[in-house]
């Protein structure tokens, strides 16, 4: 029979599924579940809704840096009925990420329809004009997120980076 090399692999699996539920003994002789500390907040804080908890998602695996995880996530929340303005951000700044422009700008005009042109919008379709070297429209964009937010750190370090990027662009073609 062919699949019986699986055979010992399935038992060991039977064998330790009971111990995956086991408890810890402490030092003190307390008994402990065997869950992670940190995991179970995270666990507690997870919204029931789950256009909500891919929300929440999306935005932990893009501040991780896993923007195809971010990708999915962000998906999975404009899919949902109700979707918002953000999620359609955190989407277009997942596409932005994965170099998939063509995408990123479908997203960014779903997210403009939702939401309108606030600053964060307009922030991050700069930096999105700023990932492809198109610096004219990174600048309109950004100047028009900065004097929506004149304070905004994130804005002020976009337009720092988009100087320092088109100065060096110029000083190559001298």
């Amino acid at each position: 029979m062919p699949l019986a090399f699986l055979r010992p692999i399935a038992l060991c699996a039977a064998a330790a599924l009971p111990l995956a539920a086991c408890n810890t003994v402490t030092a003190t002789g307390e008994v402990a579940p065997a869950v992670a500390a940190e995991a179970a907040p995270a666990l507690a804080a997870a919204p029931a809704d789950p256009a909500a908890r891919d929300l929440e998602l999306g935005r932990q695996h893009f501040a991780g840096g896993r923007f195809g995880l971010a990708e999915l996530h962000f998906r999975r929340a404009v899919e949902s009925p109700g979707s918002t303005a953000e999620a359609w951000l955190g989407l277009a700044a997942s596409y932005d990420q994965l170099r998939r422009y063509d995408l990123a700008d479908r997203a960014y005009l779903r997210a403009e329809q939702l939401g309108g042109r606030t600053a964060t919008y307009l922030n991050n379709r700069g930096y999105s004009y700023l990932q492809r070297k198109n610096y004219k429209l990174a600048s309109l964009n950004l100047s028009e997120a900065l004097a929506k937010d004149p304070g905004n750190e994130e804005i002020l370090a976009n337009l720092q980076d988009l100087d320092t990027q088109a100065r060096g662009t110029l000083a190559r073609r001298r």
